[in-house]
């Protein structure tokens, strides 16, 4: 099985500026080392603005060019979430770009109400598993973190992947909840936030991180820009869960709404 190059980009952001934000992120991404999958911070472009209808793109848009256009010069996997208009709605998508220009989505299920995310974009209902080098990846967005059922590993993933613009002033819980994460689900975890100020005055402190799947973090990055290309061992996690078998004994459950 094959080992995972990975690299997270955490960035300030531009507040509501696509094209100063693609242009930081192709200065990042251009001095970035070989690697097989690339993953922005939610709403990469914008920042996380609840101005759905001045700033979405349809799917055909700037941005999914600039995606293609960086998976293929780059010769990996691109993901990050943007504001996206589908049949006359509005949805914090992620996107998996693919080089050869194919790609998956997700809609960010569990909207964040208490920023009025929830009137402004409609909730997705479907989860995405994406395969990669024989990983199983599960990209999940932000808010979602909060919500063990919804990240639940079944026996279908490797690799859980979280994109955020998640406020210091909850920073505490972002750190616990993708340990938590980690170890319940015996699995890596991913998760990429931004750092800087948002447009409502929000700080950012970043804390992007890399954690195993006994929860151990492998990086993290405070209050600086930064670009890190990590290396997952598939042999490690399968010795983990061969000496640790608990997925055997996880409870069984649907979600029906």
């Amino acid at each position: 099985m094959h080992d995972l190059k990975v690299t997270l980009i955490q960035s300030d952001l531009a507040w509501e500026d696509k094209a100063r934000n693609m242009g930081i992120f192709s200065q990042l991404i251009n001095a970035c080392e070989s690697t097989d999958l690339i993953i922005l911070p939610e709403m990469f472009t914008t920042g996380f603005s609840m101005q759905a209808e001045k700033l979405a793109e349809k799917m055909d848009g700037t941005t999914m060019e600039w995606m293609y256009r960086t998976a293929q010069k780059k010769n990996c996997i691109v993901a990050g979430s943007l504001i996206i208009e589908d049949n006359k709605k509005y949805y914090n998508r992620l996107v998996w770009m693919r080089q050869d220009g194919s790609f998956e989505v997700y809609d960010k299920r569990h909207l964040f109400s208490l920023g009025d995310e929830h009137n402004h974009y409609t909730g997705g209902t479907k989860k995405i598993i994406v395969e990669l080098k024989g990983w199983r990846i599960y990209p999940l967005i932000c808010y979602d973190l909060r919500f063990p059922a919804w990240s639940r590993n079944t026996d279908n993933y490797d690799l859980l992947m979280y994109v955020a613009n998640w406020p210091e002033r909850r920073i505490y819980a972002w750190k616990q909840l993708l340990i938590a994460r980690a170890i319940e689900n015996q699995s890596y975890v991913v998760g990429v936030n931004r750092i800087g100020t948002d447009g409502n005055n929000l700080y950012h402190s970043g804390n992007s991180a890399v954690i195993n799947a006994m929860g151990e973090v492998i990086w993290e990055s405070v209050n600086e820009r930064a670009v890190l290309t990590t290396t997952l061992s598939k042999a490690e996690l399968d010795e983990t869960r061969r000496k640790l078998p608990f997925l055997d004994d996880k409870d069984s459950f649907e979600i029906r709404n």
